[in-house]
């Protein structure tokens, strides 16, 4: 294998976001009081989180804003006299505690560590992230997480990347390569940074977007087979 730097996205991609989001929004909303008419709640706020998540990623909008005004606009689009910054608190809070693998990451890292390093690349928040990495038990085989905060730039900002190459002991953009999740974030900084990347596609969707992946794969272990090809 010719790779020797394994920089992975974290949510959707080594971690199982989705299921972490809605348990700890559960979690959160019934902490408020709330125990009826959870689902479409739970989908106005998940439509919500990704279009600030975008605007955070063009720069629109701060960490700090989008962590309060995710609550604050389903709180308002459903009539609900909630306090936004104690909901963001508590689900904060929460996510560590409901940590989900994906299937095969714990194989994968372990694998890879012991071939090369193994880096994080997150546009999440940094003391949150660190914290659920250290509930996955994946702590072991990780290098270096590197955050968006800690940057001051997000992905797929070129100069996040090379932020996260300076982390790494050793570091080439010939033996480098992103695994992630999202064509918009991860494998079009890859493109625009110079380096190879894999497009972990587990809903095998279409791509009909500018990034093009060097690898796709539907499972976290076909990771490898792919790489060694």
């Amino acid at each position: 294998m010719k790779h020797r730097l394994f920089l992975f996205d974290l949510d959707d991609t080594l971690l199982d976001f989705k299921a972490s989001e809605k348990l700890s929004f559960t979690r959160t909303m019934q902490e408020l009081g709330l125990s009826d008419g959870m689902e479409p709640l739970f989908t106005q706020y998940q439509a919500i989180n990704v279009a600030l998540w975008k605007s955070f990623e063009r720069g629109e909008v701060s960490k700090d804003f989008l962590k309060v005004e995710r609550f604050r606009s389903t709180f308002q689009a459903h009539g609900l006299d909630l306090d936004p910054e104690l909901a963001s608190r508590l689900y904060l809070e929460s996510l560590p505690d409901t940590v989900v693998l994906i299937d095969g990451a714990t194989e994968l890292c372990e694998t890879l560590a012991a071939v090369g390093e193994v880096g994080i690349i997150t546009n999440g928040v940094e003391h949150i992230q660190n914290r659920r990495i250290a509930s996955s038990g994946l702590s072991r085989y990780i290098s270096f997480v590197s955050t968006s905060e800690a940057c001051g730039y997000a992905k797929p900002d070129v100069r996040f990347f090379e932020y996260a190459a300076r982390m790494a002991r050793a570091a080439s953009k010939d033996d480098s390569v992103i695994v992630g999740d999202r064509l918009d974030a991860d494998i079009l900084g890859a493109n625009r940074y110079g380096i190879a990347s894999c497009w972990f596609n587990p809903g095998r969707v279409a791509n009909d977007t500018e990034a093009v992946p060097t690898y796709e794969v539907a499972s976290l272990r076909d990771v490898l087979s792919s790489l060694a090809a």
